[in-house]
């Protein structure tokens, strides 16, 4: 790929499901056992507080017995070595890019590992379990909850990332599925203006159509050669 300055990298549950994560959603339409209305919507967090505290509780202990993989450890030598702009968007709300080392990025969706206050939008990291009620520091209110993006609320970030579209001369899709809005539209903004656009996926999204090119494997295994590829190793 020949003349690529400034590209922006999109990765999904595809990518941390080779460290052993699950993805969103199982067979039935469960998410690890429960309906999604159940535990990652605002009317959820209304209606049981606590069985959406213990629901990520327990996706957060999961973190502890799961390390980055070849496609994480391949994204974060590319943030190192990359000479331009770079912007890696994760739908994912694990830390396992921050652990391989990648530093140029977002999370769109929010944060395993972080509370934020729903009374003053304070975030604070999330040490051990924080039971309904608990306290912000900053105001005091008892309102600290998952930093999670629910379904109904809008992703984290959007202005950064419609910048970064905007003047990106690669979009590179990894790992997602093509179906969850506004992140099943970056190609289409990234294509509107300009840029190249490939996919990196295990089998066809519900978007692949919209990319110029789409190689089909494992993350773990297409991620590490495109790195190879820009980086000229």
């Amino acid at each position: 790929m020949k003349d690529i300055t400034n590209i922006v990298v999109l990765t999904g549950a595809g990518i941390s499901a080779e460290s052993g994560l699950a993805t969103f959603r199982g067979p039935g339409g469960l998410w690890e056992g429960h309906r999604v209305e159940d535990v990652c919507t605002p009317e959820a967090l209304a209606r049981d507080a606590a069985l959406v505290h213990r629901f990520y509780d327990a996706r957060r202990a999961a973190l502890g017995g799961v390390v980055p993989n070849a496609a994480h450890d391949a994204l974060a030598r590319l943030d190192r070595d990359w000479p331009g702009e770079l912007l890696i968007v994760t739908q994912n709300v694990d830390d396992l890019h921050e652990r391989a080392g990648a530093r140029r990025m977002l999370h769109m969706h929010g944060e395993l590992n972080s509370a934020l206050c729903a009374a003053c939008d304070a975030r604070r990291p999330w040490t051990g379990s924080l039971p309904p009620g608990t306290s912000c520091d900053g105001c005091g209110a008892p309102a600290l909850r998952p930093d999670i993006v629910f379904f109904g609320e809008m992703p984290y970030q959007m202005d950064t990332i419609d910048r970064a579209l905007a003047t990106c001369d690669l979009f590179v899709s990894i790992g997602t599925s093509g179906a969850v809005y506004p992140a099943a539209g970056f190609v289409q903004t990234a294509r509107y203006h300009g840029a190249a656009t490939l996919e990196l996926n295990l089998e066809p999204s519900a978007g692949s159509g919209w990319f110029g090119e789409t190689r089909l494997g494992p993350a773990s295994e297409l991620v590490p050669a495109w790195v190879d590829q820009m980086l000229g190793a």
